[in-house]
């Protein structure tokens, strides 16, 4: 197996061993790292026809489905403090965990809309990167029909970084930082030394997982605007997670034994450290506000009989299907998935 990312920064909560940040220095300090060394190859291509029938049309689909982010977005839609819109419970941690203790519905709606803000603003970090590293791939890319798609895409992230920023800034009124969990990971796949590697991290994880989480707020929201800005960035990234897809399918065709492992290998960690924080980030910002210790909470949350069930929704959606059908989870690395709740079988 590849080296465990975070190293540093992981200790056991039982047995399952978390990544924490628990030193507000070192967590401003990764924040203030916004230069990124890359190395990045580019390479030209002569050739201008369609070499890839399938990526091709999913460019085509990808034009067709352009939308601007402030003409075609009703803004003036009221999304309201006093309102729930979502679920009280089961679907995020805070205001589950105050209702079951007791804590009076002002607070949980509260805790909601902050843990929300927080979820939405990491989404937006994350399109602030799906934007750069997409950049990469028109350079990287070594097919025409790879650059046009990745050339495409990088559109479809500025609308994404455009809708959600103006969202948080118009209708929440809160955008957090970026969590130092995350900021380590997209720094890892914007640095990735291949093309391939930054395809099957952003274009197969990243997107995957956005899928999987744009979906369950689409489908529980109440709030028409929510709704709508969701399920539209919800399709486009649909689209990004098939561009990944068709792209990975014909790298692992052509890949050796070797270089296999290293993207299953690569694909474990990178997700695996993502699990292994267990959202300690997003606690150890809003948890002292009510009353929360985040230690707690998270030991509480794995040490639940469901907890595994629960924990592999959000990877069983998209991102270990896919990964399945690529061959890039095998019987080599599947019993860690496993041990770590990352995927369930019922």
């Amino acid at each position: 197996m590849a080296e465990k990312l975070l190293a540093d920064y992981r200790r056991a909560f039982g047995d399952f061993e978390a990544v924490d940040f628990v030193d507000e220095s070192v967590v401003e300090g990764l924040r203030k790292q916004i230069d990124v060394d890359v190395p990045l190859e580019l390479q030209w291509t002569w050739e201008y026809g369609s070499e890839v029938e399938e990526l091709r049309n999913l460019y085509e689909r990808g034009k067709k489905g352009q939308w601007d982010a402030e003409a075609d977005i009703d803004w003036d839609a009221k999304f309201p403090e006093d309102e729930w819109f979502l679920p009280k419970e089961n679907l995020q941690i805070l205001p589950s965990i105050l209702g079951q203790m007791g804590a009076d519905d002002d607070t949980c709606r509260e805790a909601s809309r902050d843990e929300f803000a927080h979820t939405l603003s990491q989404l937006l970090h994350g399109e602030q990167a799906a934007l750069q590293l997409c950049g990469q791939l028109t350079n990287a890319c070594p097919t025409m029909d790879a650059k046009f798609y990745a050339g495409s895409q990088v559109i479809d992230e500025v609308r994404h970084v455009e809708v959600m920023s103006k969202f948080l800034h118009r209708k929440v009124g809160t955008l957090y930082p970026i969590d130092p969990t995350l900021k380590v990971l997209l720094d890892k796949l914007l640095e990735a030394p291949t093309w391939k590697l930054k395809t099957l991290g952003m274009q197969t994880l990243f997107e995957g997982m956005a899928v999987s989480i744009l979906d369950e707020v689409a489908r529980h929201t109440t709030n028409p605007l929510l709704h709508d800005i969701m399920r539209r960035v919800q399709i486009d990234e649909s689209r990004h997670a098939a561009f990944g897809m068709l792209c990975m399918r014909e790298v692992v065709k052509d890949s050796e034994p070797e270089e296999l492992e290293e993207m299953e290998d690569f694909a474990f960690s990178i997700l695996e450290s993502l699990n292994a924080n267990q959202q300690l980030d997003m606690l150890r910002v809003l948890g002292p506000k009510y009353g929360l210790e985040p230690e707690a909470v998270v030991q509480a949350m794995v040490t639940m009989p469901e907890w595994p069930m629960i924990n592999s929704k959000i990877y069983m959606h998209t991102v270990v299907p896919n990964l399945k059908r690529l061959g890039l989870i095998t019987e080599r690395t599947a019993p860690d998935w496993r041990r770590l709740g990352m995927m369930y079988d019922a």
